[in-house]
């Protein structure tokens, strides 16, 4: 009775976890998905089930990589472009099962966001750099200005001297 209810949970936790979950062969032949991964993906669990899966995520060295060197690959940012997606990845070999485990997280809207906060920041900073220059200019015209009526009360002022003097 009790691994009944273990297995229940797991098959709960594996139903309802937001993340994306996927297990693949060594081969890299998609062996599970969860409905999360399906839903990031926007692809049906039984039209990839069975397939390469570099043919549905494209290039995933890393996950071989995983493989090979027996490492848990922990926080990588992954861009699968096909699919307008940013993921974080936790990708994990089980040998003993002959499966490679990966944990999706979509960073999707936190990408973009620092996107968009990166291009306000060049903006401001180009902003910045313009109001700056236009002062400069402003205090430049106002030198040049300056100077030349300091010059021409100075010449005045010598011809007054001069007036005087005589």
């Amino acid at each position: 009775m009790l691994e009944k209810t273990q297995n229940h949970l797991w098959q709960l936790l594996w139903e309802y976890d937001p993340n994306g979950l996927i297990a693949v062969d060594s081969d890299l032949i998609i062996k599970l998905v969860n409905p999360a991964f399906c839903q990031i993906f926007n692809l049906e669990e039984e039209k990839i089930i069975g397939k390469s899966a570099t043919e549905i995520l494209g290039n995933i060295e890393h996950f071989q990589e995983a493989w090979e060197t027996n490492t848990v690959i922990r926080g990588r940012e992954t861009a699968y472009s096909q699919y307008h997606l940013y993921i974080r990845e936790f990708i994990f070999p089980i040998k003993d099962e002959n499966i490679i485990g990966c944990i999706m997280t979509d960073i999707t809207a936190d990408m973009e966001r620092k996107k968009e906060t990166d291009r306000i920041k060049a903006e401001t900073v180009k902003k910045v750099n313009e109001v700056v220059d236009n002062q400069m200019k402003v205090a430049q015209e106002i030198a040049g200005l300056l100077g030349e009526t300091t010059a021409e009360t100075k010449v005045s002022l010598l011809k007054i001297i001069e007036m005087v003097n005589q």
